[in-house]
């Protein structure tokens, strides 16, 4: 599958910072009845670790490329377990 990665500069780090805090936030809602639930647990644990980096990111620090690739693929797997859960609510 090949991904759009993220370039994450001074300028759009604000951005992603808040894309990801928001992220966190919904699978933080997901009812510890659905099977989605436990999966969330460790993107959410990807992500927070991940917010770190975006903090640096704001500083100008550079981050690696392998953070870089991690984030984009947590990012991308929250996004599709979010879809999955409410399809199930259906």
């Amino acid at each position: 599958m090949l991904h759009a990665y993220l370039l994450i500069t001074v300028e759009n780090s604000a951005s992603i910072l808040q894309q990801t805090q928001l992220l966190i936030s919904r699978l933080e809602r997901l009812s510890a009845d659905s099977i989605w639930a436990h999966r969330a647990s460790g993107v959410r644990g990807a992500l927070l670790r991940s917010l770190e980096k975006l903090d640096q990111a704001q500083r100008g620090d550079e981050i690696p490329l392998e953070e870089i690739c991690q984030l984009q693929t947590a990012l991308d797997v929250g996004f599709s377990i979010l879809v999955k859960a409410a399809k199930e609510l259906l």
